[in-house]
């Protein structure tokens, strides 16, 4: 009798999932949706594993990138509401992940992401507001993990956005920001942080992007055109990738025109 109970007792163990491994399934499907680029899928997945766990780290920072995504993913002004709604909820389940691990590169990575994509939709005081903010995130995750390609694409942005910015702006800058942060920025901080996202992100389209941008900005084309031609040659791993290669397309033929001139 004995026998018999033990093996009936085996048989539930081994047919019954375990309260852990229920628990982690829709991280699970949300990881391989990510890889598969089905942004959707990976949406309801992460949602889910949220739900089940508030405070999961890797569920919030994962979470925040896919919202992210989906919000880059409205390009026309009638889905802006839409597209500010999805960096908004991707700010918050980004503080989510931070205030869970502290000490996460990526949920750090992904705050610093959100802001910067948020940023972009605002007026020039909301960007100026919280650009002291987007840097101090970005350097966060990389003194966590000093090969984030990520965090490191962030920040090499981050110093190039604040070069780009006009007279006007850089008087509002200096108002919010103080001259010691607006002066911190530099070209060479933007490129060296892009050079090091293409370094430990070599397959990265939007990292050799944003390089070439950059380096067609200082006048380094033979360097911009390297760029272009390698992002060209990758394969899409990302869901704007394909969006991505035709800006380098467009940047590629103005640096040919300027050669002919």
């Amino acid at each position: 009798m004995n026998v018999i109970r033990a093996r009936v007792l085996l048989l539930i163990a081994m047919g019954a999932p375990s309260a852990g491994a229920a628990q982690a399934a829709p991280l699970i499907a949300g990881r391989a949706a990510m890889e598969a680029m089905d942004l959707p899928a990976a949406r309801r997945n992460l949602e889910a594993a949220v739900a089940r766990d508030p405070s999961g780290y890797e569920a919030n920072w994962r979470l925040a990138l896919v919202l992210l995504d989906l919000g880059k993913q409205v390009r026309d002004d009638a889905g802006r509401s839409e597209r500010d709604s999805l960096y908004a909820l991707s700010e918050r389940y980004a503080r989510r992940a931070v205030a869970a691990n502290e000490r996460g590169a990526d949920g750090h990575f992904a705050l610093a992401n959100a802001l910067g994509r948020s940023a972009l939709t605002r007026g020039t005081k909301a960007r100026i507001r919280i650009a002291g903010e987007i840097r101090s995130e970005a350097e966060r995750a990389i003194a966590l993990d000093p090969r984030h390609h990520g965090a490191l694409h962030v920040l090499g942005r981050w110093h190039a956005e604040i070069r780009r910015l006009s007279g006007t702006e850089r008087f509002l800058a200096r108002t919010f920001m103080g001259g010691g942060i607006l002066g911190s920025a530099s070209w060479d901080a933007a490129e060296s942080n892009l050079v090091a996202a293409v370094r430990y992100g070599p397959d990265v389209i939007y990292h050799r992007l944003d390089l070439a941008e950059v380096l067609t900005e200082r006048e380094k084309w033979a360097a911009a055109r390297a760029q272009l031609d390698t992002l060209a040659r990758l394969p899409v791993r990302d869901p704007m990738d394909t969006l991505y290669q035709a800006r380098g397309q467009a940047l590629g033929n103005r640096i040919a025109r300027r050669g002919r001139q």
